[in-house]
């Protein structure tokens, strides 16, 4: 039997496990630095920012969508970020990703939100067509960009030019 509920505590380790194989999925097998105690203490300490469910059954934890309130300014709500949906290999296509997916709309349209947005990779088609078959369309006048690293570390430490400087484009 599949359910899909919230994540809890004993959840974590399975699901930083997940985060690691969606990282080898995504061409990035070195990239996850996150660790059982971050992600715990990010989903459930004293302010939790992000959430996160499971798709579950009698075999375990199958999948999981990691996920955080953002805001639109037009709307005037919140909507959902879906950071992270992730199905193993062996269970897909049994409707996991998109029992997780509806999850996520359900609370948004019981909490009033207008919203549910994530990103895609261009190359990754399996995925594009699921997330289309839902009625899905890309924002592709959209360009998503990031702050990381060494670019972030320099820009961040840096005092912010006074409003009206030469240069000052924003």
């Amino acid at each position: 039997m599949t359910s899909i509920r919230p994540a809890e505590p004993r959840d974590v380790p399975v699901i930083l496990q997940l985060i690691h194989d969606l990282a080898v999925y995504e061409k990035e097998p070195d990239a996850v630095a996150n660790t059982e105690e971050a992600l715990r203490a990010n989903l459930f300490g004293e302010h939790p920012a992000i959430f996160a469910h499971v798709a579950e059954d009698d075999g375990g934890v199958q999948g999981f969508a990691l996920w955080f309130l953002n805001y639109s300014t037009w709307e005037g709500t919140h909507g959902i970020w879906l950071e992270d949906l992730y199905v193993r290999p062996e269970a897909r296509g049994k409707g996991y990703g998109k029992a997780l997916l509806q999850t996520l709309a359900g609370l948004a349209v019981e909490r009033g939100y207008r919203r549910v947005e994530w990103c895609v990779l261009n190359w990754n088609e399996p995925s594009i067509r699921f997330y289309e078959s839902l009625g899905a369309r890309p924002q592709d006048e959209w360009t998503t960009y990031r702050l990381t690293g060494q670019a972030l570390a320099a820009f961040g430490s840096t005092q912010p030019e006074p409003a009206g400087q030469a240069g000052a484009t924003a």
